[in-house]
């Protein structure tokens, strides 16, 4: 391509130009990619949500066994039939804080930040800089 006077070489005008689209296209394209990792970081928060919930209904059940053990056992005095209600109630807990406990974690802020982004855009950040301070 031939600048302004005729010679061979670009002119500086055309380099600025066509260095701000491609700075604009790569924003455009940045924030394509932030908005889709936060769209799948939601998603999988709203999964942790739905656990939290599994582990409250499970508990809930926990709680109506445990309650029913409670009964057994004080009723029948043989203490049979209260031991496996009790048994019971305490998988049930134990398996509804394994889910509590993994929700929750799921949940941290630091999980939900788009990360993947925020490494693009340093890398691009640093190509730019190594490709303009090359001319």
């Amino acid at each position: 391509m031939q600048g302004p006077e005729g010679t061979g070489g670009t002119s500086p005008a055309h380099i600025v130009s066509e260095a701000l689209s491609n700075i604009s296209s790569l924003i455009r394209n940045e924030l394509a990619l932030a908005r889709a990792e936060v769209s799948q970081n939601v998603n999988r928060a709203a999964i942790a949500l739905g656990m939290i919930v599994g582990a409250v209904v499970i508990a809930l059940v926990a709680l109506n066994v445990l309650a029913a053990a409670l009964v057994a056992g004080l009723t029948e005095a043989g203490i049979d039939a209260g031991w496996s209600a009790l048994i019971v109630g305490l998988v049930f807990g134990a398996i509804a804080f394994a889910m509590a406990a993994k929700g929750t974690s799921d949940l941290k802020l630091s999980s939900l930040a788009p990360t993947r982004t925020a490494e693009n855009v340093k890398r691009d950040a640093q190509t730019l800089k190594e490709t303009y301070n090359d001319k």
